[in-house]
């Protein structure tokens, strides 16, 4: 009897005890609709292939084999694209690869006011096959533009003068053909401003598209975006022999 006198007093204290607990503060829920901000982008760690005393041209190569390259052409290279490779299961290659294709055989890393980057490279084993990966850093959301220089098949052969390119041009938001950024076109006249590596003849750009994140194209003309506009300042020019 005294046993069980004992026990009831045990379960009377724990019950009172566990009604003293205070209550637990209860997490609000989000309100419905409303969207959680997204996690800031972070793409710094680019910056550190740009031009060095060591390295007056960047580091390229040494970028395009970073572990966090090819995550980051996935992630921003979404739009669909016809003009390049040969179709798997009837559907092209995505333009994440196109790109890494385009970037294989290294060229230069440029920056320009502490804020843009400009990476080019050639395809392996045919250089008048080249790209330009155009980043903005600045911004919440960067803007990041891929642009190929692809050859026109039916005119003249890559080593010849008069052969014909055409500019392709994805940006990862869009992009008003009346307003494109000054420093994208710059860099992309400077750009198609250098032969292929190997050569030196200068292509020829005569038709530019300019393909929105959806993939609907709109064809402009190659000067809007800087195809062949680059001239050099007169000092260079004189210098040239």
């Amino acid at each position: 009897m005294k046993r069980l006198l004992q026990l009831a007093a045990v379960l009377l204290l724990t019950s009172t005890l566990a009604y003293a607990q205070p209550p637990q503060p209860q997490q609000p829920e989000p309100k419905p609709g409303k969207k959680q901000k997204p996690a800031p982008e972070n793409i710094e760690w680019l910056w550190q292939y740009t031009p060095t005393a060591d390295a007056r041209d960047g580091r390229e190569n040494d970028l395009v084999q970073d572990l966090r390259f090819r995550p980051f052409l996935d992630q921003y290279l979404t739009a669909p694209q016809t003009f390049w490779g040969t179709p798997i299961d009837g559907r092209p290659r995505t333009l994440a690869t196109t790109a890494l294709d385009h970037l294989s055989v290294p060229d230069k890393v440029l920056a320009d006011e502490n804020r843009y980057l400009s990476i080019s490279g050639c395809v392996v084993h045919f250089c008048p096959a080249r790209g330009l990966l155009w980043v903005d850093l600045n911004g919440a959301h960067h803007l990041v533009v891929f642009a190929a220089i692809d050859w026109i098949k039916a005119s003249k052969t890559p080593s010849e003068p008069g052969a014909e390119y055409t500019l392709w041009i994805f940006p990862n938001h869009p992009v008003d053909p009346e307003h494109i950024p000054a420093a994208l076109t710059h860099s992309v006249a400077r750009w198609t401003a250098q032969p292929p590596a190997g050569s030196k003849v200068i292509q020829q750009i005569t038709a530019a598209i300019l393909v929105d994140p959806d993939g609907t194209p709109h064809q402009i003309p190659p000067a809007t975006i800087g195809a062949n506009t680059f001239t050099r300042p007169p000092s260079e020019q004189k210098a040239q022999p």
